[in-house]
């Protein structure tokens, strides 16, 4: 399959054809590596090639929803049999799974062909992807700029063409974040929604795994193929009684949506931004919602200090779990800078301060959900601007923390509200860079989301315009 033909279609449209017979799982596989020859030594988007592997394991006649369809593993938080996971650091080169994660086995399950890892940041910690061991992912729109993080690699990967979808990850924005930088659609699902097992949890219930895609129907399908719980789980949504995919063609029904242009965490959005929220509420408006400006309830400053220790004490405690299996304490000099001070800030978080942090935590989820008595969906802003240059958020330490915020001011509320939020590619700039915009919805209610996606999607295709690359 050529690759023009390839890139016509998303992962179901990929399953369809090789369903019927109109290509094969291989020649898919070739069509996929060959794109990765071609785009990756600009973007450094996948870092670890598996294609070996992934042709050892093509079935001659692949089953499931995604039968036969290449796809791309974070190179974070899913294991996968035989396979490192490096989670960007030096520290875990090593780091060879003797077991698949379930997210990784339920993908199997669907007929997916995984032949690759993505870049991310040291253990996911920036909204960029600039690891100092996997080295600078780059963003297709525009390589001098970054595909934002830390499913940066999955991003690049996918709007390059590699993949239609690929696994991502969002602690505090790193499925939306990479998703608006480079012109994607990013659900991050509600807490509990997708199983880390046989991990438990990843920064006290603030991460949570899914993917991202072109399509809308994409994201949907795949949520329905991962959304099993498995035995155990700390936190626990029962699949919904309506499959994700058959919901994408479902009237949203006339919602009461809120908005705001502002930036929660920072002083203000950049005005391509600011303008993105106010195309799409008209949009919203035009396709017979009813659209009012809101205020975000919610002490955010109480909650940011307090998602900062439950972070920094989680590294804490993988740094020391790492010593322990070494048989001495980690160093300065395995980590990255910045992972090093969140260790050490994490060493200072007592237990009570732990206690008291996830109580304002989920005092500010309280907060917030108070809006979502009044309005079925807040839309506001992914990130604070398009995507930043490479280098320009770990310029300094001095500015890395305003300049962290100044970037990515709306998504970390939701992570810790537990909510379902989704950045739809509504809006690109006038130097021609993707800006996303952000629909939150209540808990558990992705499928209402995805049914104002779809009704977005058709408004107002996305699938179309890709870089130039």
């Amino acid at each position: 399959m050529k690759f023009e033909e390839y890139r016509k279609h998303d992962a179901v449209g990929l399953a369809g054809l090789v369903a019927k017979g109109e290509v094969s799982a291989g020649e898919l596989l070739d069509t996929a590596v060959a794109r990765m020859a071609e785009v990756n030594p600009t973007l450094n988007a996948v870092t670890l090639d598996l294609t070996d592997m992934a042709r050892k394991a093509l079935p001659a006649k692949p089953q499931g929803p995604l039968g036969g369809v290449p796809y791309l593993l974070k190179d974070l938080g899913a294991m996968m049999a035989g396979t490192v996971t490096t989670g960007g650091s030096r520290l875990w080169k090593d780091n060879l799974a003797a077991a698949d994660s379930a997210i990784v086995t339920l993908y199997k399950q669907a007929g997916l062909n995984i032949f690759g890892k993505t870049n991310t940041p040291e253990f996911g910690l920036m909204p960029i992807t600039e690891p100092e061991f996997l080295g600078a992912c780059r963003n297709p729109w525009d390589v001098d700029r970054t595909p934002g993080g830390s499913s940066g690699g999955a991003a690049s990967a996918v709007a390059a063409g590699i993949v239609p979808a690929a696994h991502a990850s969002d602690g505090g924005g790193s499925i939306r974040t990479p998703a608006s930088a480079c012109g994607l659609f990013g659900m991050k699902p509600s807490r509990g929604r997708v199983s880390f097992a046989p991990m438990g949890e990843g920064w006290g219930g603030a991460s949570i795994q899914h993917a991202v895609t072109r399509s809308v129907r994409d994201s949907a399908v795949l949520l329905d193929v991962v959304c099993q719980p498995q035995s155990g789980d700390p936190y626990y949504l029962a699949s919904p009684e309506v499959p994700y995919a058959q919901e994408i063609g479902r009237a949203p029904g006339k919602l009461r949506i809120g908005f705001t242009t502002a930036a929660l965490a920072a002083p203000a959005l950049d005005p391509e931004c600011a303008q993105a929220v106010l195309d799409a509420a008209r949009l919203c408006e035009s396709l017979g919602h009813t659209v009012e400006e809101v205020t975000v309830p919610g002490n955010l400053a109480a909650m940011q200090q307090a998602a900062g220790d439950v972070i920094a004490a989680s590294v804490a405690a993988t740094l020391e779990i790492e010593g322990e299996k070494r048989g001495r304490p980690a160093e300065q000099s395995d980590v990255e800078d910045l992972t090093w001070f969140m260790s050490r800030r994490g060493m200072s978080v007592t237990g009570p301060a732990y206690v008291r942090g996830l109580a304002a935590i989920h005092a500010y989820g309280r907060a917030v959900a108070e809006l979502f008595k009044t309005y079925d969906v807040l839309l506001l802003s992914t990130l604070g601007s398009p995507a930043i240059p490479i280098g320009w958020l770990t310029e300094s330490i001095e500015t890395y923390a305003p300049r962290l915020f100044d970037f990515m001011p709306n998504t970390q509320a939701f992570n810790n509200t537990g909510q379902p939020a989704m950045t739809v590619p509504l809006s690109w700039s006038k130097s021609g860079l993707p800006i996303g915009v952000q629909f939150v919805g209540r808990m558990a209610e992705e499928g209402l989301l995805f049914r104002l996606a779809g009704q977005l999607e058709a408004a107002q295709p996305w699938f179309d315009r890709t870089p130039a690359l």
